[in-house]
């Protein structure tokens, strides 16, 4: 009969291997998208909504997506969002459109106030990466509507910025730049409804 401790022995390197493993991988970056000011502008809603952003669903991670072309996914591995991309951007647009519209109060349909809003805010969100050139693509389909006013407003952004460098931080700078722009965008949807007759 042969004795266990030989094979429990064994299991023990065996053991302090993998925690060794787990001990020295690299803590992840987190990276956040920046507000950027715009101009702003007299008039506006006097209480805008903007909603859940819906993100295609290749973007719905944690690791920020380098590019998706050439049919291929290139996903940074331990570079994250520092939180979730689609609640992230809601935030920043909140931010930026009550800069942008300082007549106007500004809220996200999931902040912790509610109000009967003037007018909404609906934004999909089909790409937000880098394409073959290196620059930063940032496309979207926006809603606006307007309480009172005729059929929503629907238009379509296609936003390049240049990536001032190469790696991740160059990259979530050009998305911040690219998000001031669709927030500049957005703003101009809110003060140019046209009135239904």
């Amino acid at each position: 009969m042969t004795h266990p401790f030989p094979r429990r022995r064994l299991l023990v390197p065996a053991a302090t291997i993998l925690l060794a493993g787990c001990a020295t991988s690299p803590q992840p970056a987190l990276y956040t998208i920046a507000m950027v000011p715009g101009d702003a502008r007299a008039g506006g809603p006097r209480v805008v909504v903007v909603q859940a952003v819906v993100l295609a669903s290749y973007l719905e991670r944690q690791s920020i997506v380098r590019s998706s072309e050439n049919y291929r996914l290139d996903v940074m591995s331990n570079e994250w969002w520092g939180e979730p991309l689609a609640a992230m951007l809601g935030r920043v647009l909140v931010d930026e459109l009550g800069q942008r519209l300082p007549a106007s109060s500004v809220l996200s349909e999931s902040g912790g106030i509610s109000a009967s809003p003037n007018a909404t805010v609906e934004l999909n969100v089909q790409h937000l990466d880098k394409d073959a050139s290196g620059a930063l693509i940032l496309q979207a389909q926006a809603g606006v509507a307007i309480k009172g006013r005729g059929a929503p407003l629907l238009r379509s952004f296609r936003i390049a910025v240049p990536t001032p460098t190469p790696d991740t931080a160059g990259q979530v700078a050009a998305t911040s730049t690219a998000v001031g722009q669709l927030a500049d965008g957005l703003a101009a949807l809110l003060l140019s409804a046209p009135a239904s007759r």
